[in-house]
């Protein structure tokens, strides 16, 4: 866990360039607008190409699945991984690291289009080699857990939650940042820390802020 956190919206440079700057830096409404019609256009097209409505829901229900281990396996192996080098470090760092020491820092709370994007095509392209006629809708979900997910987090670190279940979520994210970094990967569901054992010891007493 680093030794050095923020609990105030601040932000660090990460980059003497100021278009490189710029563009580490995006507000939670910008993938909204971004990727909300993607979802909308690949789960028609994918809805019309399914051969029945059961299996394109299934199919939908499968991407966002998908998404919530891919959530999960990105925020804790390359996300968490030590580097040794000092150049590795500085890497990390502007990957992960920043979040950890800066964690109300709303203009880097969701991933950058520079980012997202690229990605989200990679991903596309193999659902398509995979998935055949059910690409489109898997990848519908897909993106649709990654927008909750995007979200979801800046949610838990800006608003007050309502209810049971998002109180549990924004709590159980907190523990990750100030109790232990080692534990509580998910955010958008815990499905994937039950799984692979990396659910926070919940016999402890100990208080995490919970930040309004």
């Amino acid at each position: 866990m680093s030794m050095f956190v923020s609990n105030k919206d601040e932000t660090v440079p990460l980059f003497k360039n100021p278009v490189l700057e710029y563009f580490t830096h995006i507000h939670w409404w910008v993938p909204v607008l971004v990727f909300l019609p993607a979802i909308v256009y690949f789960g028609y097209s994918g809805a019309v190409a399914a051969p029945t409505w059961w299996q394109a829901l299934l199919a939908w229900l499968g991407g966002v699945v998908f998404w919530t281990f891919t959530e999960y396996a990105i925020h804790r192996w390359p996300f968490h991984y030590q580097p040794t080098t000092e150049f590795g470090k500085k890497i990390h760092f502007m990957v992960h690291g920043v979040h950890h020491d800066y964690p109300r820092d709303s203009t880097r709370l969701v991933m950058p289009l520079l980012v997202s994007i690229p990605l989200a095509t990679l991903f596309y392209f193999a659902f398509s080699v995979l998935l055949g006629v059910y690409c489109d809708i898997a990848f519908s979900g897909f993106i649709f857990g990654y927008l909750v997910y995007d979200v979801l987090h800046f949610a838990t670190h800006h608003w007050p939650m309502p209810g049971k279940t998002m109180k549990f979520l924004k709590q159980y994210h907190m523990r990750h940042h100030f109790q232990d970094d080692n534990v509580a990967y998910g955010i958008t569901s815990p499905l994937w820390d039950y799984v692979f054992r990396s659910v926070p010891d919940y016999m402890t007493k100990t208080k995490v802020p919970d930040e309004k």
